[in-house]
């Protein structure tokens, strides 16, 4: 627990295991016994056909945000499941209280189909600022850590985003058309031209990992929800990657940003990518 007048920094030196350990804990107990194993009643959708829920993503939200509240007393968590019941939660954001961005089962649809391509995700967060972040992939037992100013790794192995090869078409991974609007429609189609290699992306989280392991140059995202994003962010961030809006500033987890934004290796294809979302804007 965090004692009396201890900063975030101090919380996350004693704690950041504790917090590894909780997320461990909640797939090996909630997600990881249903994959392959979800049964119809097991599954519902949200917002339509491709916003699905199961009670993997619900339970193990409730693992998590009852472990974690408790670890940082004081604290707030901003769940997934939970703004979608109560959407006033999501104000936490904005408040001055540490908060804690939950995505229990990010790739939930991938989940469901019984692919490994999902991952759980946690940041820690407070006045808008990112401080930690955790993305776990239960399926392939893969676990990425951020602290801020501190770096990244995966499984405890230092990650470095480095900077596309010159000359070779960028790989971006971008929103699915079904979750765009006919503006950033147009603004993502400036990605299909000479020079890069666009493709619908998976898993949020997993995009961002790959991007800080050198393996995706960037992405081209086009919703704000901050459970989605919080984790990858940082994740990249510490391993010497960039994010920035159409506007041509860094995403704001707190939202009113402007869509679509790219998460890139670097700062230089940041800027690449943006230019090109607002010529085909």
């Amino acid at each position: 627990m965090i004692e009396d007048n201890e900063t975030i920094d101090e919380f996350l030196a004693r704690h950041a295991s504790d917090v590894e350990e909780a997320i461990r804990k909640a797939a090996a107990a909630e997600i990881m016994p249903r994959f392959r194993q979800l049964a119809a009643h097991e599954v519902d959708e949200k917002n339509g056909p491709h916003d699905l829920v199961t009670d993997a993503d619900r339970k193990a939200e409730l693992y998590l945000t009852e472990v974690l509240a408790a670890l940082l007393p004081g604290s707030v968590v901003v769940g997934e499941e939970a703004v979608h019941a109560n959407p006033a939660s999501y104000e936490a954001l904005q408040g001055d209280a540490p908060v804690w961005i939950v995505d229990p089962v990010d790739g939930t649809r991938q989940f469901v189909h019984g692919e490994p391509g999902f991952c759980t995700l946690v940041a820690l967060a407070q006045g808008g600022v990112l401080r930690a972040s955790w993305t776990y992939a239960p399926a392939l037992d893969r676990l990425a850590v951020a602290i801020r100013g501190q770096g990244a790794t995966l499984d405890g192995e230092p990650l470095r985003a480095g900077s596309p090869d010159p000359g070779r078409d960028l790989d971006i991974a971008t929103s699915h058309p079904d979750y765009t609007t006919d503006e950033q429609k147009r603004a993502l189609l400036g990605l299909w031209t000479d020079g890069v290699e666009p493709r619908a992306c998976g898993s949020a989280g997993l995009e961002y990992l790959a991007i800080a392991r050198g393996r995706l140059d960037a992405t081209a995202f086009s919703w704000e929800a901050a459970w989605d994003h919080a984790a990858g962010l940082l994740l990249v961030e510490e391993a010497g990657g960039a994010h920035l809006t159409l506007a041509g500033e860094p995403f704001r987890i707190t939202g009113g940003n402007a869509l679509p934004f790219t998460t890139a290796r670097d700062a230089a294809t940041a800027r690449r990518v943006v230019g090109l979302l607002s010529d085909g804007g």
